[in-house]
């Protein structure tokens, strides 16, 4: 227990609680502080619980929170498990039943967040069956049904999204480098743009590609009204089918609407309910309540071994032998009048057993018709939302609920009458009691007196051979009526199916024109297609070569004008270099000494001379420092001895000096002593 208050303290504690307890404080809060902190626990999980308790009576506090709890699913401890004492721990804040709560709250909040908000749109409401018998509440209450199913579907994609490893960074990423990438196809564009503009007749080829393009679109365009007309004639043969389906309906309903064939068929339909009611769906349950009854007992009982599951076969052999053993004993005992009942019996089960096969298939028929019915209704409302043809107008809805109105007084009617009935069936059913008893009391009286005169089950026998004979005459007639009634259901279908042929024949001869006018623009298409096919296969491939022709063209020019400008530079360095040795040539041969010496001979002839001129200078000057170099290093000495005497005679100066200034101040103070 201590852990659970620690546990609570911590979590109640943090974030988004802050409520800075601890165990003592905890412990100590009174039963109405603990239910409000319970409920601040339950209005973060479902923000609908924010309010103060103080407000609220207790009855419908603990109901609010009953029913939240109940919703997440929150089960009470063992000896919690009386569910008026929870709800009076509740009311009185309790400690035993809060502290709990709390830490089974405490312990899975974002999960129980999760729940809460799908509760809202995933507990369904509980709508009575009476009402659904309504269509529009019907139809309604499947609409709310397919909504509650299309927010699973995207509640699981969205969760499938956020556990997918998708971010808002990865997203930028992508963006980030797409954009890159449109800049980069701009700047391609404009590359081509620029080299397309120095290929002759490029406006011709760009308004070519331009109208192939816009052929392109409009083949997209036209297949795609195409497809669009498809739809339509599907959606317009669907309408027709419907409005075909409507018309039987309503034929078949005038044709049987007299008040005999109505009363009829509610009296075939009570007697096949009376049937399924009384008879084969108690079977069915008893079948199915000793199914799982021997289920129970098979997973109550222990494991069976090898030795067991012997045992139970040999008891099965055993058993097996004594029934073989009875029935030849009783084939053996049986006299001729037994055998004419035993046919009677076996006719009497071939007749039940095809009674309850056709029920059976009465309500797989039935099941098939719901499911159809409701497929219609989910087909219909999307035909309607999709069309947008099939709304109720208001003289329409007015009708509509007049219609309703007056099924409604039916169906009251219907119901008192079904009231009444169940009345007189109970007195009928006391009233075949009582006649009951006193057939059994005649009939002990008669088996005493046959007893007496030796002819017991001589009366058993002769009912026995009425009721046979009654059921077979009775069996005889249904026959001859189920032929009359299938020869005048053929004829019906006959006549039906003339008239249906009657009345589509106009509509078969329009849609015979209608399709042969879609198979002529079809072929036109087809042809269309072919040319304009052929057409951008012929000026792609002219394209592709003018392309190439283009390229080859470019590389040459290219080429060329590379050649062009080498050789135009080599002219040009040929031509300066010949000037420069025709004026060299002009300037050596002339007769003007000034001229000669512009001549780029004589000047470097000059140069070299001043330069020989330079280096013998320099030589002898090589030679002259050479031959001084020893007396020079000696003078060298003696200098840096002669700069380190002055240095010594500068000290010696200067520490003299400083001598005799210091005597001079004691000179001074000793003649201040004597003074004083």
């Amino acid at each position: 227990m201590s852990e659970q208050l620690k546990f609570i303290v911590e979590q109640l504690n943090k974030d988004p609680f802050k409520k800075n307890f601890n165990l003592i404080t905890f412990d100590s809060l009174e039963p109405m502080q603990l239910l409000q902190i319970l409920n601040d626990v339950l209005a973060e999980i479902d923000p609908k619980q924010a309010i103060d308790i103080r407000e609220e009576m207790p009855e419908q506090t603990v109901k609010r929170m009953c029913a939240l709890l109940g919703m997440l699913k929150y089960k009470p401890p063992g000896n919690q498990s009386d569910v008026s004492g929870f709800r009076q721990g509740l009311v009185t804040g309790s400690k035993p039943v809060v502290h709990p709560i709390l830490y089974w709250l405490l312990q899975r909040v974002p999960e129980l967040k999760k729940r809460a908000y799908l509760a809202r749109f995933l507990v369904k409401l509980e709508v009575p069956a009476e009402f659904l018998q309504d269509d529009v509440i019907n139809d309604t209450y499947h609409q709310y049904e397919e909504l509650v199913e299309g927010f699973k579907t995207y509640h699981k994609e969205c969760e499938q999204l956020r556990t997918s490893g998708f971010s808002t960074a990865e997203i930028r990423r992508d963006i980030g480098a797409m954009e890159e990438e449109k800049d980069q196809l701009i700047k391609r564009v404009e590359r081509l743009k620029k080299r397309v503009e120095s290929v002759p007749n490029h406006q011709r080829m760009l308004e070519q590609a331009r109208q192939l393009r816009v052929e392109k679109e409009r083949e997209e365009a036209l297949a795609h009204q195409m497809q669009e007309q498809k739809n339509q004639l599907f959606q317009a043969e669907q309408r027709l089918q419907r409005s075909q389906q409507q018309l039987k309906d309503l034929r078949q309903a005038a044709a049987d609407a007299s008040p005999e064939s109505l009363m009829k068929r509610l009296e075939e339909e009570i007697k096949i309910n009376s049937y399924m009611v009384s008879e084969k769906l108690p079977k069915e349950l008893d079948s199915m309540r000793r199914t799982v009854q021997y289920l129970q007992k098979v997973a109550s009982e222990p494991a069976m071994g090898q030795a067991d599951l012997q045992e139970l076969e040999d008891k099965i052999r055993e058993v097996d032998s004594q029934i073989n053993q009875l029935i030849e004993k009783r084939m053996m005992r049986n006299d001729p009048m037994d055998d004419k009942l035993t046919l009677y019996r076996q006719q009497a089960s071939i007749i039940i057993r095809r009674k309850e096969a056709k029920a059976e298939e009465l309500q797989e028929a039935r099941e098939e018709l719901a499911t159809a019915e409701r497929e219609l209704r989910q087909r219909t409302s999307q035909g309607r939302g999709g069309d947008g043809e099939e709304v109720i107008r208001g003289d329409e809805l007015k009708r509509l609920v007049g219609k309703l109105r007056s099924k409604g007084t039916v169906y009251k009617k219907k119901r008192q009458e079904i009231t009444e009935m169940k009345a007189e069936y109970g007195v009928l059913q006391r009233t075949e009691e009582i006649l009951k008893q006193r057939h059994e009391t005649v009939q002990q009286k008669l088996q005493s007196v046959e007893a007496e005169k030796g002819i017991s089950g001589y009366s058993d026998t002769q009912e026995e051979l009425e009721r046979v004979s009654a059921i077979k005459s009775e069996l005889d007639e249904k026959k001859g009526r189920a032929l009359d009634d299938m020869s005048e259901m053929v004829k019906k279908l006959n006549s039906m199916i003339v008239e249906k042929k009657s009345a589509l024949a106009p509509i078969i001869k329009e849609l015979r024109s209608l399709r042969q006018r879609c198979q002529e623009l079809s072929q036109e298409y087809e042809e269309k297609k072919a040319q304009y096919e052929s057409c951008a296969a012929g000026l792609e491939s002219n394209r592709s070569k003018l392309e190439q022709d283009v390229k080859v063209l470019r590389d040459a020019t290219a080429q060329d004008e590379n050649q062009y400008h080498y050789i135009n530079c080599m002219s040009e360095i040929i031509e300066m270099q010949i000037q420069r040795a025709a004026d060299e040539m002009k300037a050596y041969v002339s007769s003007d000494p000034q001229e000669r010496k512009k001549a780029i001979r004589e000047v470097y002839m000059k140069n070299i001379a001043e330069q020989e001129l330079l280096g013998k200078k320099l030589r002898e000057k090589q030679k002259m420092v050479k031959e001084s170099h020893s007396s020079n290093l000696e003078q060298v000495k003696m200098w840096r001895d002669l700069q380190q005497l002055m240095e010594c005679k500068k000290q010696c100066f200067i520490k003299a000096q400083n001598q005799a200034s210091i005597g001079q101040v004691i000179q001074e103070g000793e003649g201040d002593r004597l003074v004083l």
